[in-house]
C-alpha cells in the first residue's frame, strides 16, 4: 500500500491515542511534513503531499516503544512494512530520515549500534529527493521550523558532543547548501517567519 497523507494521519491519530507521552514526537513529526511539502513545492516536485505523509510517519518507530527510541529507525521500518502494509520504499524514510546521505554515522548523539538495517540495507539504498527533504527537515524541526543551525545546537545541548559530532555537523550543512543550490536561493527564504 502507497503512503497517503491520510494513512499518516491515522498512525498519528492511533499513537496518540495509544498514550500521551507521544505527543512531543508527533508535534515534531507533523512540523517535519509540514515543512517538506512547503519545501518538496518550491523543487516544483510532482507530489509535495508526499513529502507531507513521509514527514508524518518518520518517527512512527517511536509509537512501537516511547521510552527506548534508541530503535525507532528499525522498528518504525518493520512496523510500517510489516503490520501496516505500507510499501517497502515509502517505510524506508524510518531509516532514512536519522542518517545524513546514508551514513549511519552521520547522526547526532553518537554512533548508533550497528545493525544490518542501519548498515548494509541503508547504505546500498540510494536516496530519492524526498528522502533527502525529510532528513534535511528533520534538522530543521522541534515543533516548529527553525534554521538547521539553531536546530543543531538543540541537539548538541541535548544528546551532547560525541565523536562523531563533528561529521554530523559538516555532513548536515552540506545537505543545506545542497538544498539552497537546488533552489538558487536560501532555503529559509521560504519561511519567512523563521529567525535567522
Amino acid at each position: 500500500m502507497k503512503l497517503t497523507v491520510e494513512k499518516a494521519k491515522e498512525l498519528l491519530a492511533i499513537a496518540r491515542e495509544a498514550d500521551p507521552r507521544h505527543e512531543p514526537w508527533i508535534r515534531h513529526s507533523i512540523c517535519v511534513g509540514d515543512t517538506a511539502a512547503v519545501i518538496a513545492e518550491a523543487l516544483g516536485l510532482p507530489d509535495p503531499e508526499y513529502a507531507r505523509a513521509l514527514g508524518y510517519v518518520h518517527d512512527i518507530g517511536k509509537y512501537k516503544d516511547v521510552m527506548n527510541v534508541e530503535y525507532h529507525d528499525i522498528k518504525g521500518f518493520e512496523y510500517l512494512k510489516d503490520e501496516v502494509g505500507i510499501d517497502e520504499q515509502d517505510a524506508f524514510i524510518c531509516l532514512t530520515h536519522s542518517y545524513v546521505g546514508g551514513d549511519y554515522t552521520a547522526q547526532a548523539g553518537g554512533i548508533p549500534k550497528a545493525h544490518p538495517l542501519r548498515c548494509e540495507v541503508l547504505q546500498a539504498h540510494k536516496y530519492n529527493r524526498y528522502e533527502e527533504i525529510i532528513n534535511l527537515c528533520d534538522l530543521m524541526c522541534i515543533f516548529r521550523t527553525m534554521t538547521m543551525e539553531k536546530r543543531l545546537i538543540d541537539l548538541l545541548t541535548r544528546k551532547g558532543i560525541h565523536e562523531n559530532s563533528h561529521h554530523h555537523l559538516m555532513k548536515s550543512l552540506e545537505l543545506k547548501k545542497m538544498f539552497d543550490e537546488l533552489l538558487g536561493h536560501n532555503l529559509y527564504d521560504l519561511f519567512p517567519d523563521i529567525v535567522i
